[in-house]
């Protein structure tokens, strides 16, 4: 079997295979051209429509690397935050786990357990940018990554350069009808000024607990410190009522202190940690 993808993922259930496309290889990945940040054009983003759940890639259970992941059945209300990243120029034209050829200047992603097609907002916490993008790819399977972009989508959310960025991603269910088709159209890149170089960025906190009471809440403070983490503090929401006494660690400071901070959570028995901005 022609296997032209990153990973080969093996159906549990089917005992049939499906292509994975996102995998932990970035070494020689890259944007289109050497040293390039930007393009002429920037593609519109995907527009949502009903379309038939694909014959391909949709498990309902598969295996990669030793790991095996559930498909959803239904993607609907589906949100998460997590760390995004891309793929680019390597892998362009190669098949995704749909069957389509990848192509890295369309308004596409790849997701583990989504149903495929499905389509999402990808919203990037530090600067509130989002796009909207069609699902159409299985990935990507490093530890702490929730979704991989098209080059062009993560060129929009303006983290090419860094590679990876904290988001949050949304299903956004269609509303047309089988027969709609996505428009093609492309849109200018915006220019970056010198104001938007110098915009303040948002700060990000890792939230690991919600609390009805002020004890508890220390008590939360006390065994991250405990821990080693010495960023913790409670935060005193009155926007609820009774008042929640939310405990939060940071701000983070990019993917790399996000990943160190998840680590020393999960030592401590922390496995739910939320991002939150403020």
């Amino acid at each position: 079997m022609n296997l032209p993808s990153r990973a080969t993922a093996l159906l549990l259930v089917s005992a049939s295979m499906v292509l994975a496309s996102c995998g932990t290889d970035k070494v020689r990945d890259g944007p289109p051209r050497s040293g390039s940040g930007s393009v002429a054009e920037l593609p519109a983003d995907a527009v949502p429509r009903t379309e038939p759940r694909s014959r391909y890639g949709n498990g309902p259970v598969y295996e990669v690397f030793g790991k095996r992941y559930t498909v959803m059945n239904d993607g609907a209300g589906y949100r998460e935050r997590g760390v995004a990243s891309w793929y680019g120029k390597k892998f362009h034209g190669n098949l995704t786990a749909m069957r389509e050829p990848y192509d890295m200047y369309a308004m596409t992603a790849a997701h583990k357990s989504l149903p495929l097609p499905s389509y999402v907002r990808v919203r990037n916490l530090s600067n509130d940018r989002s796009v909207i993008v069609r699902v159409n790819d299985r990935g990507p399977f490093v530890d702490n990554r929730i979704i991989d972009l098209s080059y062009s989508a993560a060129l929009k959310l303006d983290m090419v350069r860094d590679g990876t960025s904290l988001v949050e991603v949304e299903v956004i269910e269609s509303s047309s009808s089988p027969g709609d088709q996505p428009t093609r159209q492309t849109t200018a890149a915006p220019p970056r000024s010198s104001a938007q170089a110098s915009t303040v960025r948002n700060q990000i906190f890792i939230q690991v607990g919600a609390f009805g009471s002020r004890d508890n809440a220390d008590r939360r403070l006390a065994l991250l410190r405990a821990g080693g983490i010495g960023t913790g503090f409670v935060f005193e929401d009155p926007s609820v009522a009774p008042v929640l006494y939310r405990v939060r660690v940071g701000p983070v400071n990019g993917v790399e202190h996000y990943d160190l901070l998840v680590a020393e959570l999960e030592k401590l028995g922390i496995d739910d940690p939320y991002l939150v901005t403020q």
